[in-house]
């Protein structure tokens, strides 16, 4: 714990906490860029268009220019609807975050007199359930403990909480390092599911479900 302390929020946290959130959301979107163009409908397209340009053009110049244009086109496109997504969250729960968490709670952690990592907890809408939401650390405070110290406040919460059976959360495929540290806190996987939305089956976007069992 040394060098952070992790403690409640404060009203005058909220502009830090979002862009905390933010930037740290931002860091999936050349990540995401790449799950998606292993796709395997994705290699397809791309090679059956190089094919057929290679044969009309019968130069080399053209499709690799048209392959170029694709890529920075879908990299645009990603980028967009990942931002989006962030911005939608920021106009959610993160929009007043005091009012959102009224039933759970929302803790940052601090370190060299900033706000450099938030997690949030909030009922499941199933009794006896609370869902952790909002995790993300500073990229440049990574590796000191403060995401686990976060999990533990949560789960601290969540200990005192009358009736409280089970932390839950889901993750998205590119957080491989957050499955890991919940892992290796005590969460245990419960299902593993495609997106059910056009983009989440398109992008082959898949979320992990995780549960903490308290009783």
């Amino acid at each position: 714990m040394a060098g952070f302390r992790i403690r409640p929020y404060r009203d005058d946290d909220s502009e830090a906490a979002r862009d905390v959130f933010a930037t740290a959301m931002s860091e999936y979107a050349p990540s995401l860029c790449l799950h998606v163009l292993r796709q395997p409908w994705v290699l397809l397209l791309l090679g059956c268009t190089f094919c057929l340009l290679m044969a009309s053009a019968r130069s080399l110049l053209l499709p690799v220019l048209a392959l170029t244009l694709l890529l920075a086109l879908g990299r645009q496109l990603l980028g967009c609807a990942w931002s989006a997504y962030i911005e939608r969250c920021l106009g959610a729960d993160l929009s007043d975050i005091r009012g959102s968490y009224t039933d759970g709670g929302f803790w940052v952690a601090e370190a060299d007199g900033r706000v450099v990592g938030t997690v949030g907890v909030m009922p499941a809408g199933e009794g006896g359930l609370l869902v952790l939401k909002r995790m993300a650390v500073r990229k440049d405070y990574r590796g000191r403990g403060v995401a686990k110290a976060l999990c533990r406040a949560v789960l601290d919460f969540a200990r005192r909480r009358p009736g409280c059976a089970a932390v839950v959360l889901n993750t998205i495929m590119l957080q491989h390092d957050a499955r890991a540290l919940y892992e290796r806190l005590g969460f245990r996987r419960q299902r593993r599911f495609v997106l059910p939305t056009v983009y989440g089956r398109v992008a082959n976007c898949t979320v992990t479900t995780y549960r903490y069992e308290l009783q």
